[in-house]
């Protein structure tokens, strides 16, 4: 048994010992946001937040993150509305298939928390590890700007 905060919420779970954060997520609470990519943590797809900083999930065993706060896709939205970088991501067209946004979206959320002003290279080399094979980075890039912008003004505004 153990206990992991996900998404601000403490769920105690039955796990085996050598499960993975990805396979407790996906078939025990059916977090099915976090994708299954590569099992090899290279592509970016599983990648969630622990303790705000990007995990890849297939790589950690699900008892590592005991007492760590996990966020996972399904964590981002806030006030039952997008956060700033999923509403950047679709006014920016910055996916296709979808498969590997919740991923980017999380790294780009750690990328924001650590550098509010990233630049265009920044952007680029802290997201290098998430991989998309249907679209081009320039969208991306371009909703982590949006987003980052969006966010500052908010901030200045509270």
């Amino acid at each position: 048994m153990i206990t992991l905060n996900i998404n601000g919420t403490a769920r105690q779970l039955e796990i085996k010992a050598l499960e993975t954060l990805l396979a407790v997520l996906r078939d025990h609470l059916n977090l099915t946001g976090t994708k299954d990519g590569c099992g090899e943590g290279v592509c970016g797809a599983c990648t969630v937040l622990v303790d705000g900083r990007p995990v890849s999930s297939c790589l950690l065993l699900a008892s590592y993150a005991e007492g760590k706060n996990i966020t996972t896709i399904e964590g981002v939205a806030t006030d039952g509305g997008l956060h700033a970088l999923q509403k950047a991501f679709l006014d920016n067209g910055a996916f296709q298939c979808g498969y590997c946004t919740p991923g980017m979206i999380l790294m780009a959320k750690a990328l924001l928390e650590q550098n509010p002003n990233p630049s265009t290279g920044e952007i680029r080399d802290f997201m290098a590890g998430n991989i998309c094979r249907c679209t081009s980075y320039v969208e991306i890039v371009r909703a982590v700007k949006q987003a980052s912008r969006k966010m500052r003004r908010r901030a200045k505004g509270s």
